[in-house]
């Protein structure tokens, strides 16, 4: 994939872009009238009124002409640290306003009628928009039904990134002005300011999961998030494969969220974490389950003719019908820092120094019902607060949760918490460990497929599991089922990735109840 250049031809924009964008309601020019500059002799010859009507129509390059007192002042008053480029009137809403552009943001301020003394009768309000939050600019035209090209110009458009809570929308500010020569200069000056932002991407590689909200998420795309990478002008290469940590660096399944969060550049670090097996390099991923978790998901992947829903559930009572410990060897790095104190030499003070310690492997052997080893919160709807809510995107640890053997209600009343804001590990049976390595070696002889067939044995070959080598036991990665035939070693490495988005604390969507439990 290669990135377009950071800047783009603006005549060349300016000439796509007017096939862009399209309006239906009409807009009056703006371009009469000189309500926007002080008049200092109000008994002025008519052709000179003529004369400074026109030039105020213009737009006004900065640092190629001169501006009264009274604009000088607004200027200072619009921008106390950034110079102004170009200056113009447009129609916002209803009204006429002064409009100022500098390379920071788009200052703008209705246009009041004067006394007869000169003075304005009420201060002006001032407006802006800062650069930084505008992603896309278009040239806004009138079209009538099945018109696709051409129709009447009638001025331009920005379109902001606004907040709302966790989600991030879409916002269109519309200058109308019915001056080709005016638009044009005001299109290419945003065009090229906004082409300088260096985090914004060009180009991009697209996942879209093509099962997921019931199988509408490629028209979605399609619909909601392909037009904002288009206003952005961003080249996007789409591709069908799954996401798991779209909800813990967004905080919302959202996709306009994702998309806006992709247009404006926000990068956030990523701890990753690596699977080896026997020596060997399995893959990469953020997080994972042996015991309940895995033979859960292995269950439900041998009923994919079952709606996603009602698998998922089967899937869950199923495996708790027959649950039983995993016997395992469970081995890991604690995070831990010693601090020792060494001698400034310039200052003459003792420095103290967080350093961690050698390695030493802790070991210990017993029945789980089920372990967890996550390297983000992994935020859900099922789990506002998050799977592992004790550790972070990228703070260089993994949460290492083991659930220890216990009765079915009570292991129940474990899962149940994590939908609500009760601690989920408050239970004796339940231990958390802050981590950098895990190896977890199964020490049963039987592996899944021995007990997945069902209670009168009869299944047929269609619905064989994926996994039906001997001795394999199944790990639920980010969602995915992976076979190991025997112990698994689980290394994380900090920030190893950058992804779009922002660190969300909690996930703010409505929470949603598993009826099977």
């Amino acid at each position: 994939m290669f990135e377009s250049p950071l800047k783009s031809n603006a005549r060349n924009a300016w000439s796509e872009s007017q096939e862009e964008l399209s309006e239906t309601e009409p807009v009056s020019p703006v371009s009469k009238g000189n309500r926007g500059k002080k008049k200092k002799n109000r008994r002025q010859q008519p052709q000179q009124q003529k004369n400074e009507k026109r030039s105020v129509s213009a737009p006004q390059l900065c640092g190629e002409e001169s501006f009264d007192r009274e604009n000088e002042q607004s200027e200072k008053r619009y921008t106390d640290y950034d110079e102004p480029i170009v200056r113009g009137i447009f129609q916002i809403g209803k009204k006429s306003h002064d409009v100022l552009l500098t390379s920071m943001r788009v200052t703008w301020s209705p246009i009041q009628p004067e006394t007869p003394t000169g003075q304005s009768e009420t201060l002006r309000r001032t407006e802006y928009v800062e650069l930084k939050d505008v992603f896309g600019v278009k040239v806004k035209r009138r079209r009538s039904a099945g018109q696709e090209t051409g129709g009447t110009l009638l001025g331009i458009t920005l379109f902001q990134c606004k907040k709302k809570g966790p989600k991030l929308k879409d916002h269109a500010i519309h200058f109308n002005n019915m001056s080709v020569d005016h638009c044009e200069i005001w299109f290419k000056k945003l065009k090229e300011i906004l082409s300088g932002f260096q985090n914004r991407p060009k180009s991009l590689k697209v996942f879209v999961n093509p099962a997921s909200h019931k199988k509408e998420a490629y028209q979605i795309y399609r619909d909601d998030v392909a037009p904002l990478f288009q206003l952005a002008d961003i080249k996007a290469d789409v591709t069908r494969s799954t996401d798991v940590v779209a909800c813990s660096v967004h905080g919302i399944r959202h996709p306009v969220t994702a998309a806006m969060h992709i247009i404006m550049g926000h990068h956030q670090e990523v701890d990753v974490c690596s699977f080896s097996c026997l020596g060997r390099l399995l893959r990469f991923g953020f997080s994972a389950m042996f015991g309940f978790g895995g033979r859960t998901l292995a269950l439900a992947e041998r009923h994919r003719w079952m709606p996603p829903g009602q698998r998922r559930e089967f899937a869950v009572i199923k495996t708790l019908a027959n649950l039983k410990p995993e016997d395992c060897e469970l081995s890991y790095l604690p995070v831990k820092k010693v601090q020792t104190e060494t001698l400034d030499p310039v200052k003459k003070e003792y420095l103290k120094d967080d350093m961690e310690e050698e390695e030493s492997w802790t070991t210990t052997r017993g029945l789980f019902l089920n372990v967890s080893i996550m390297a983000i919160p992994c935020l859900c709807s099922m789990a506002p607060r998050g799977l592992a809510p004790n550790t972070r995107l990228n703070n260089g640890s993994m949460a290492l949760i083991t659930a220890g053997n216990t009765s079915r209600a009570e292991f129940i009343k474990h899962l149940k918490r994590y939908n609500s804001v009760n601690n989920q590990f408050s239970f004796s049976f339940v231990e958390t460990q802050t981590v950098r390595a895990v190896r977890l070696r199964p020490r049963s002889q039987s592996s899944w497929s021995d007990d997945i067939a069902e209670d009168n044995g009869e299944y047929d070959s269609k619905n064989a599991p994926i996994i039906s080598s001997e001795g394999a036991y199944p790990w639920n990665v980010d969602g995915d089922l992976l076979e190991v035939p025997s112990e698994l070693l689980i290394r994380l490495h900090p920030q190893l990735l950058t992804l779009f988005g922002v660190y969300i604390e909690e996930a703010e969507e409505a929470h949603i109840k598993c009826s099977c439990i």
